[in-house]
């Protein structure tokens, strides 16, 4: 194979039978599955064959990706465990993949299922194509395949469906985004490279350390970009969209008490503030109950051997 195994492990509150379901049913499992877009079971004449099926995996710009792949074998051990290997190949020139195998394996625990998965797959383009799954694709799929197991958690554990996960994810992330990019630029712009055009005198008018503007202006336009990093680095954290809704405020009523003129300027601190403070706001509702990779284990445990088997 190309590269190191992707392994991701999650433990689901729910029956084996209900995760067994959502994962084993292809209309189901295309529901949560990011990695995949539509998934066809194939007729197969009894149990004893493998179950073959065909995928498709939206790449944007409308071009898509097929596969094929069968189930090798299912059993239940003993104990309760639960296993399902499956081989899978690629015969379109798009894709990186062209052949790879794996399991899902579902572990009975207290209060669930420890669900896991181990694949892995051979790439093609040469070493282009070797070196691109190196640094960029095998890094993504890892975390679409986590992202995706938590999503079916949240999907069996609390019941939030899996297309509202992905627009409020989609959300969350425009909304981070945008913050993202407002302080940066009220950081960068105004403060950093053009503070002649207005930054110095706004600090002057409020007399916060007279003589030392440029200074005062330089250290906010720092501390802004630095918050706009903080907006992207702890993406999952809520204390930035906090702190952004909090401050608009202040914010605001040190521009009312300074220089009340601009309140009647086109796109003025009114505007501005309330729109990030809304944009705060909205993130903090829509940061509930969002799939996170995080949720994830991406390395078996040294003291279980149990992965090892397929």
């Amino acid at each position: 194979m190309s590269g190191p195994p992707v392994y991701v492990e999650i433990t689901i509150r729910a029956t084996m039978d209900e995760v067994w379901e959502r994962t084993q049913n292809p209309a189901l499992h295309q529901r949560w599955d990011l990695r995949f877009t539509d998934i066809t079971y194939l007729p197969r004449p009894d149990e004893a064959h493998p179950q073959r099926f065909l995928y498709e995996t939206r790449i944007g710009f409308g071009l898509r990706i097929a596969g094929e792949g069968e189930s090798v074998g299912t059993r239940a051990n003993a104990d309760g465990v639960r296993t399902s290997a499956l081989t899978f190949w690629s015969d379109d020139p798009k894709s990186l993949i062209r052949t790879g195998s794996g399991y899902w394996q579902y572990v009975p625990v207290e209060g669930g299922v420890r669900f896991l998965t181990r694949y892995n797959y051979e790439t093609r383009f040469g070493a282009a194509g070797a070196l691109l799954d190196r640094l960029l694709f095998r890094p993504l799929i890892g975390w679409a395949t986590a992202w995706s197991f938590d999503r079916l958690r949240l999907w069996l554990e609390e019941g939030v469906d899996p297309g509202v996960s992905a627009k409020q994810s989609l959300g969350y992330a425009i909304v981070r985004g945008a913050l993202a990019a407002l302080w940066f630029y009220q950081g960068c712009v105004p403060k950093l490279l053009r503070p002649d055009t207005g930054e110095i005198e706004l600090v002057r008018a409020a007399s916060v350390l007279p003589g030392h503007e440029r200074q005062v202006v330089t250290a906010a336009g720092v501390a802004e970009v630095g918050f706009a990093a903080a907006l992207l680095l702890w993406w999952r954290a809520r204390w930035p969209l906090w702190l952004n809704t909090l401050a608009m405020g202040p914010l605001l009523l040190s521009v009312v008490r300074s220089q009340p003129r601009l309140l009647a300027a086109p796109f003025n601190p009114v505007s501005l503030n309330g729109a990030m403070a809304a944009l705060g706001a909205v993130g903090l509702l829509l940061g509930r109950r969002l799939p996170s990779a995080a949720a994830c284990r991406r390395a078996p445990q040294q003291t279980d051997e149990r992965e090892g088997r397929s």
